[in-house]
């Protein structure tokens, strides 16, 4: 018998979830503040914390329309409490995401969290449950990049500047990548209640296989100049130039060292 008590532990914020928080706030403040003798580590710390607290807040974003939209088993899942550990997919969801972010400065999607589509009723509710992941993704660049599109950059510290733009950057990929329609991804989900039953059969065995085709495509120099013009424009258009960008992403890779000019010209 589910009762009032374990419903709200099941909602109950993980100390897991306040702990990375709060790293983000240190190590933001550390950016901020010149704090740290190395800016690089402080502006790496604070863009990956943050990164992992999108992460995070994507998965919560399926799993609480999910919730409301007929799966009431999400709770006793542990989604809800924004515990990355809870993740089926803990590797997929928080750890890869990560590596990639290092590797490539490449927003690469996460997932999952297991949902009982049987229990959702309405195709509608199918599509918003898998957008509402993206959307988040969406919603956390236009917070990171409101500096810039506000023309309130007056004050902002170089360095705290360029992190928010590269953090910017990673929400931007991100979504773009979630919202292809290719199966294993968000997008596939948003169109899969749409198709019909055929389809849907032929399409499912490759779905185990679409974010690795994504990622195999990203490493086509053709394909990745396109994805990144893409992700550039986008940016631009939310007021966030290139150079910023650029010098986030070199401030995030401290260990290479190329990091002077940009702390000089910023």
């Amino acid at each position: 018998m589910t009762t009032a008590t374990s419903r709200h532990s099941d909602r109950r914020i993980s100390p897991v979830f306040l702990g990375i928080l709060a790293v983000t706030a240190v190590t933001g403040w550390a950016t901020w503040s010149g704090f740290a003798e190395q800016p690089g580590v402080a502006v790496f710390l604070f863009v990956t914390a943050a990164w992992v607290v999108s992460l995070c807040l994507h998965e919560y974003a399926h799993a609480r329309t999910a919730l409301h939209s007929g799966d009431i088993s999400i709770g006793s899942k542990g989604y809800l409490t924004l515990n990355p550990l809870k993740y089926t997919h803990a590797l997929l969801s928080i750890v890869l995401p990560v590596i990639f972010v290092i590797m490539g400065g490449i927003g690469l999607p996460g997932g999952a969290v297991f949902i009982e589509r049987g229990r959702i009723r309405g195709r509608w509710r199918h599509s918003l449950v898998s957008a509402a992941g993206p959307l988040t993704n969406v919603l956390f660049a236009v917070v990171c990049t409101a500096p810039f599109w506000l023309d309130a950059l007056d004050g902002v510290p170089a360095d705290f500047r360029f992190a928010l733009a590269f953090l910017a950057l990673l929400q931007v990929s991100a979504a773009i990548l979630n919202f292809l329609p290719v199966p294993g991804l968000d997008g596939y989900g948003v169109v899969e209640p749409w198709l019909s039953y055929e389809v849907k059969r032929q399409v499912e065995p490759f779905a185990q296989f679409g974010l690795l085709a994504v990622f195999a495509l990203l490493w086509v120099p053709q394909v990745n100049n396109v994805f990144f013009d893409l992700v550039d424009a986008l940016l631009r258009w939310l007021g966030v130039d290139d150079f910023s960008s650029y010098c986030g992403q070199q401030l995030y890779r401290f260990w290479q060292g190329e990091n002077e000019f940009c702390r000089m010209t910023g």
